[in-house]
Protein backbone atom coordinates (compact mmCIF):
# COMPACT_ATOMS: atom_id res chain seq x y z
CA UNK A 1 0.00 0.00 0.00
CA UNK A 2 2.45 3.05 -1.14
CA UNK A 3 0.82 6.11 0.41
CA UNK A 4 2.23 8.84 -1.82
CA UNK A 5 0.57 8.35 -4.78
CA UNK A 6 -2.67 10.75 -5.55
CA UNK A 7 -6.02 10.41 -7.45
CA UNK A 8 -6.45 12.73 -10.30
CA UNK A 9 -9.09 14.08 -9.93
CA UNK A 10 -11.39 15.52 -12.66
CA UNK A 11 -11.64 19.28 -13.41
CA UNK A 12 -14.45 21.17 -11.39
CA UNK A 13 -13.36 19.23 -8.26
CA UNK A 14 -12.63 22.15 -5.21
CA UNK A 15 -9.62 21.73 -3.29
CA UNK A 16 -11.82 21.10 0.13
CA UNK A 17 -13.45 18.39 -1.70
CA UNK A 18 -14.03 15.42 1.10
CA UNK A 19 -11.08 13.24 -0.64
CA UNK A 20 -8.47 15.94 -0.69
CA UNK A 21 -9.71 16.38 2.76
CA UNK A 22 -8.93 12.74 3.88
CA UNK A 23 -5.76 13.10 2.29
CA UNK A 24 -4.82 16.16 3.80
CA UNK A 25 -5.01 14.35 7.35
CA UNK A 26 -2.78 12.05 6.19
CA UNK A 27 0.03 14.31 4.80
CA UNK A 28 -0.03 16.22 7.66
CA UNK A 29 0.85 12.77 9.65
CA UNK A 30 -2.53 12.27 11.22
CA UNK A 31 -2.79 8.30 11.84
CA UNK A 32 -6.54 6.58 11.31
CA UNK A 33 -7.14 3.83 13.44
CA UNK A 34 -10.13 1.88 14.29
CA UNK A 35 -11.64 -1.36 14.28
CA UNK A 36 -12.39 -2.94 10.98
CA UNK A 37 -14.49 -6.31 9.78
CA UNK A 38 -12.69 -7.48 5.91
CA UNK A 39 -14.99 -9.60 4.00
CA UNK A 40 -13.94 -11.24 0.65
CA UNK A 41 -16.63 -12.59 -1.68
CA UNK A 42 -15.16 -14.81 -4.45
CA UNK A 43 -16.58 -14.00 -7.40
CA UNK A 44 -16.43 -17.70 -9.23
CA UNK A 45 -16.89 -20.05 -6.12
CA UNK A 46 -18.93 -17.66 -3.91
CA UNK A 47 -16.71 -18.87 -1.08
CA UNK A 48 -16.81 -15.63 1.70
CA UNK A 49 -13.52 -14.85 3.82
CA UNK A 50 -13.70 -12.24 6.86
CA UNK A 51 -11.29 -10.77 8.59
CA UNK A 52 -11.38 -8.57 11.52
CA UNK A 53 -9.33 -6.76 13.99
CA UNK A 54 -7.57 -3.12 14.39
CA UNK A 55 -6.15 -1.16 12.01
CA UNK A 56 -3.42 2.01 12.08
CA UNK A 57 -3.48 3.98 8.78
CA UNK A 58 -0.36 6.67 8.39
CA UNK A 59 0.81 7.94 5.10
CA UNK A 60 3.30 5.49 4.31
CA UNK A 61 2.77 2.63 6.69
CA UNK A 62 0.27 0.72 8.41
CA UNK A 63 -0.40 -1.76 10.86
CA UNK A 64 -3.01 -4.22 11.43
CA UNK A 65 -3.72 -5.96 14.39
CA UNK A 66 -5.86 -9.27 13.89
CA UNK A 67 -6.47 -12.61 15.45
CA UNK A 68 -3.34 -14.62 15.41
CA UNK A 69 -1.39 -12.17 12.81
CA UNK A 70 0.01 -8.79 13.57
CA UNK A 71 1.59 -7.06 10.09
CA UNK A 72 3.32 -3.69 9.61
CA UNK A 73 3.99 -1.72 6.43
CA UNK A 74 6.50 1.14 6.35
CA UNK A 75 6.13 1.55 2.69
CA UNK A 76 9.61 -0.50 1.80
CA UNK A 77 9.15 -3.38 4.68
CA UNK A 78 6.56 -5.90 5.47
CA UNK A 79 6.74 -7.41 8.93
CA UNK A 80 4.11 -10.48 9.67
CA UNK A 81 4.30 -11.93 13.21
CA UNK A 82 2.14 -15.60 13.35
CA UNK A 83 1.47 -16.12 16.91
CA UNK A 84 0.33 -19.68 16.13
CA UNK A 85 4.01 -20.68 14.72
CA UNK A 86 5.47 -17.70 16.41
CA UNK A 87 7.62 -16.43 13.20
CA UNK A 88 7.87 -13.30 12.02
CA UNK A 89 8.23 -12.99 7.87
CA UNK A 90 10.26 -10.10 6.33
CA UNK A 91 9.35 -9.28 3.16
CA UNK A 92 10.42 -6.59 1.12
CA UNK A 93 6.85 -4.73 0.51
CA UNK A 94 5.41 -4.80 -3.38
CA UNK A 95 2.50 -2.19 -3.20
CA UNK A 96 1.13 -4.40 -6.51
CA UNK A 97 0.50 -7.71 -4.21
CA UNK A 98 -1.01 -6.39 -1.44
CA UNK A 99 -4.49 -7.36 -2.09
CA UNK A 100 -5.54 -5.55 1.74
CA UNK A 101 -5.21 -1.85 0.81
CA UNK A 102 -7.29 0.31 3.29
CA UNK A 103 -4.17 2.67 3.42
CA UNK A 104 -3.58 2.87 0.07
CA UNK A 105 -7.26 3.36 -0.79
CA UNK A 106 -7.74 5.99 1.97
CA UNK A 107 -4.04 7.68 0.78
CA UNK A 108 -5.33 7.79 -2.85
CA UNK A 109 -4.57 5.53 -5.03
CA UNK A 110 -2.51 6.47 -8.49
CA UNK A 111 -2.55 8.16 -11.55
CA UNK A 112 -4.53 5.54 -13.20
CA UNK A 113 -8.03 6.45 -11.04
CA UNK A 114 -10.10 9.56 -11.70
CA UNK A 115 -13.02 10.32 -9.15
CA UNK A 116 -16.31 9.68 -10.69
CA UNK A 117 -18.29 11.00 -7.75
CA UNK A 118 -18.07 12.85 -4.56
CA UNK A 119 -21.41 13.07 -3.30
CA UNK A 120 -23.01 13.48 -0.02
CA UNK A 121 -25.82 11.02 1.23
CA UNK A 122 -27.60 11.70 4.09
CA UNK A 123 -25.30 12.33 6.96
CA UNK A 124 -22.29 10.56 4.98
CA UNK A 125 -20.07 11.30 1.64
CA UNK A 126 -19.81 8.86 -0.87
CA UNK A 127 -16.90 9.19 -3.20
CA UNK A 128 -16.52 6.58 -6.09
CA UNK A 129 -12.98 6.03 -8.02
CA UNK A 130 -12.81 3.90 -11.27
CA UNK A 131 -9.68 2.89 -13.44
CA UNK A 132 -9.32 2.04 -16.98
CA UNK A 133 -6.51 0.41 -16.99
CA UNK A 134 -6.32 -3.39 -17.51
CA UNK A 135 -3.73 -3.92 -15.00
CA UNK A 136 -5.20 -1.71 -12.26
CA UNK A 137 -5.17 -3.24 -8.51
CA UNK A 138 -9.07 -2.38 -8.47
CA UNK A 139 -11.97 -1.55 -11.55
CA UNK A 140 -13.67 0.25 -8.77
CA UNK A 141 -13.71 1.73 -5.64
CA UNK A 142 -16.19 3.20 -3.37
CA UNK A 143 -15.30 5.00 -0.16
CA UNK A 144 -18.05 6.50 2.34
CA UNK A 145 -16.95 8.98 4.85
CA UNK A 146 -19.12 10.52 7.71
CA UNK A 147 -19.53 14.28 8.01
CA UNK A 148 -16.35 14.14 9.95
CA UNK A 149 -14.18 12.63 7.31
CA UNK A 150 -14.04 9.21 9.17
CA UNK A 151 -13.60 6.60 7.07
CA UNK A 152 -16.80 4.04 7.11
CA UNK A 153 -16.41 2.04 4.50
CA UNK A 154 -14.23 0.90 1.72
CA UNK A 155 -15.79 -1.34 -0.73
CA UNK A 156 -14.18 -2.29 -4.09
CA UNK A 157 -14.41 -4.66 -7.19
CA UNK A 158 -10.70 -6.39 -8.04
CA UNK A 159 -10.50 -7.49 -12.21
CA UNK A 160 -11.90 -11.21 -11.31
CA UNK A 161 -14.75 -9.36 -9.99
CA UNK A 162 -14.61 -10.42 -6.16
CA UNK A 163 -16.00 -7.95 -3.79
CA UNK A 164 -13.92 -6.87 -1.35
CA UNK A 165 -16.00 -4.79 1.58
CA UNK A 166 -13.62 -3.34 4.80
CA UNK A 167 -15.97 -1.53 7.21
CA UNK A 168 -14.53 0.74 10.03
CA UNK A 169 -16.43 0.97 13.58
CA UNK A 170 -14.86 3.90 16.59
CA UNK A 171 -12.72 5.28 13.66
CA UNK A 172 -10.86 8.48 14.87
CA UNK A 173 -7.48 10.18 13.88
CA UNK A 174 -5.14 10.75 15.85
CA UNK A 175 -1.77 12.09 16.37
CA UNK A 176 1.05 10.53 15.46
CA UNK A 177 3.16 8.55 18.39
CA UNK A 178 7.09 6.97 18.56
CA UNK A 179 6.87 3.05 17.81
CA UNK A 180 2.94 3.50 16.87
CA UNK A 181 3.83 0.82 13.57
CA UNK A 182 6.65 -1.12 15.21
CA UNK A 183 5.68 -4.90 15.87
CA UNK A 184 5.59 -6.60 18.83
CA UNK A 185 6.33 -10.21 19.05
CA UNK A 186 8.22 -12.62 21.64
CA UNK A 187 12.08 -12.82 21.76
CA UNK A 188 11.86 -16.39 20.76
CA UNK A 189 9.99 -15.71 18.05
CA UNK A 190 11.71 -17.49 14.72
CA UNK A 191 12.57 -14.62 12.22
CA UNK A 192 12.43 -15.31 8.42
CA UNK A 193 14.14 -12.80 6.37
CA UNK A 194 13.48 -12.77 2.57
CA UNK A 195 14.76 -9.99 1.44
CA UNK A 196 18.05 -11.89 1.28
Amino acid sequence: MVFGFFVVAQAGYAQDAPFEQLKQKFENGQIFKADFNHKYVDSYTDETVENSGEIWVGENQYKVDSPNQLVAVNGDISRVYDSERNRVIISTYVPEEDDFAPSRILNGIDSTYTIDEQEKKGDNYLIKLSSDDPFALFQNVEITLNSNLIPLKIFVRDPADNLITTTFSDGSFINRRENIFELEYPANAEIIDMRN
